[in-house]
C-alpha cells in the first residue's frame, strides 16, 4: 500500500504496493548526518560457541561464527539474488561486456590507487610497499581481463565477484585490514562524542520525537511502528556511523525492552566495522555501572554474520546468525552495499528496512536520485 510521508525534508520518490521507498534529499555534513544513517538489530541469546566473547553479568553476548555459511532463514522462498542493479540481460552477448559491467569495472579500477596507498602504509605487513604494488597490478589485470571476457568466471559478473576478488588479492599479499588505522581514529573520535549524543537525545521527553531525532530522515513520519521486540541490524561502517548512529538507536530499543542483535562482518573489508571491532568498542562506551549511559545491555547481542565483503549475499551467513534470526520481527540492512546494491529488493518473512546513502553515480542513475541522497525502503509483511 502507499503511505504518505510529510516532513520538512521532502520526499523525492514513493513506490507503490506494500513496499515504500523514500529518497531523502542529501544533508549538510555534520555529526547529525551520521545519526540519520543509523541502522538497528535485535536478537535472542543462544549457546556459547567456541571462543565466544561474553561479558560478565550477561551485559551483552557476542556470538562468533564457528561454522559453515547457510542461507538467512528469514528470506522468503523465491528468486533471491544479491544484486539489485541488473548488469546484463539474457539477450546480451556473454562475450561482450555490457555498458553497466564496464561502468562498474571502471569504478573498481578507480579505487585501486586508494587501496594501494592504504596497503603501503600497513606496518603490520613486511615489505608492504612492494606487496601493495603487486596487489594493484594483479587486481587491475583481473579487471582489465573482465573487459575482454566478462564470462571468464563461468557466471555473470556482479559486485560480489569484483569485491571478493579484491579481498582475495589483498589477502594473498598478506593484507588483512588496510583501513585499520583510519577505523581506529574514527572510532576513538566517535567514542568521545557518544555520551553527549545520548544525553542530547535523552533530553527529548516525547518518545516519538526522541526516536525521530535519533534517525531523522530514515524513520521520520512514522514510516512504521517500532513495536518490534526482536530486531537484527546488519551494521555497516566503523566510526560515527556505528557509534553515533546505530548504537544510540539500539540503546533506545533496549530502553523500550527490545532485544537487539548487531550483525557485523567476520573479516575486515574497507572501513566496515567487524565483529571483533564491536566487542572492543562496546565496553568503551559503558558507564561505571556497566550500562550504555544508564541502559542495560543484557538484551544486546553482537553476532558474527560470517560475511567478509562490503556487500552481502544473504544465502551465505553464519549458522549462529541464522539460528538467532528465527524469531526476529524486523530485519534492517544499513549502508549502500548491503541495503541498496545487493538487497534493495530482497523479500523477508518479517518486516524489513533497507537504508543507505547513495555514493556511486551508477547507483544514483539506477534509482533516479542524486549523489548523497538517502534511500529508505520499508517492506511490511
Amino acid at each position: 500500500m502507499l503511505r504518505s510521508l510529510t516532513t520538512s525534508m521532502g520526499i523525492v520518490s514513493v513506490a507503490p504496493t506494500q513496499t515504500v521507498v523514500y529518497l531523502v534529499p542529501r544533508y549538510p555534513p555534520s555529526i547529525s548526518t551520521y545519526l540519520y544513517a543509523s541502522s538497528l538489530t535485535k536478537a535472542k541469546t543462544i549457546h556459547q560457541p567456541t571462543q565466544s566473547y561474553v561479558h560478565s553479568k550477561s551485559v551483552e553476548t557476542a556470538i562468533e561464527s564457528t561454522s559453515q555459511l547457510v542461507p538467512f532463514p528469514l528470506l522468503t522462498n523465491g528468486n533471491y539474488t544479491a544484486c539489485t542493479i541488473p548488469w546484463r540481460f539474457p539477450s546480451d552477448d556473454p562475450s561482450i561486456p555490457t555498458p553497466t559491467e564496464l561502468s562498474w569495472i571502471n569504478l573498481l579500477l578507480n579505487t585501486i590507487p586508494t587501496f594501494k596507498k592504504h596497503a603501503e602504509n600497513d606496518t603490520s605487513v613486511p615489505d608492504a610497499a612492494n606487496k601493495a604494488e603487486n596487489f594493484a597490478q594483479r587486481y587491475a589485470r583481473i579487471l582489465e581481463d573482465f573487459k575482454k571476457d566478462p564470462a571468464s568466471q563461468g557466471r555473470p559478473l556482479d559486485i560480489l565477484i569484483l569485491c571478493r576478488l579484491r579481498e582475495q588479492v589483498l589477502r594473498e599479499q598478506g593484507f588483512r585490514d588496510i583501513f585499520k588505522k583510519i577505523k581506529d581514529v574514527e572510532n576513538a573520535n566517535a567514542i568521545s562524542l557518544f555520551q553527549n549524543v545520548v544525553h542530547l537525545n535523552d533530553a527529548i521527553e516525547d518518545e516519538g520525537k526522541r526516536l525521530e531525532n535519533l534517525v531523522r530522515g530514515i524513520f521520520a513520519g512514522n514510516i512504521f511502528d517500532l513495536g518490534a521486540t526482536q530486531v537484527i541490524i546488519f551494521v555497516d561502517n566503523s566510526g560515527a556511523d556505528v557509534i553515533l548512529g546505530i548504537l544510540p538507536f539500539a540503546r533506545e530499543l533496549l530502553r523500550r525492552g527490545s532485544q537487539v542483535i548487531l550483525a557485523a562482518n567476520d573479516l575486515p573489508s574497507i572501513n566496515d566495522v567487524t565483529y571483533s571491532d564491536l566487542i572492543e568498542i562496546i565496553p568503551k562506551l559503558k558507564d561505571e555501572e556497566g550500562r550504555l549511559t544508564g541502559v542495560s545491555t543484557s538484551n544486546l547481542l553482537i553476532a558474527n554474520s560470517g560475511n567478509d565483503l562490503p556487500v552481502i549475499d544473504l544465502t551465505r551467513v553464519s549458522q549462529e546468525l541464522a539460528y538467532l534470526a528465527n524469531d526476529v520481527d524486523l530485519v534492517i540492512l544499513e549502508g549502500m552495499g548491503r541495503g541498496i546494491e545487493t538487497n534493495l529488493y530482497a523479500q523477508f518473512k518479517c518486516d524489513s528496512l533497507k537504508i543507505g546513502m547513495v555514493k556511486h553515480p551508477e547507483v544514483a542513475e539506477f534509482l533516479g536520485s542524486r549523489l548523497y541522497d538517502c534511500v529508505i525502503k520499508y517492506d511490511e509483511v
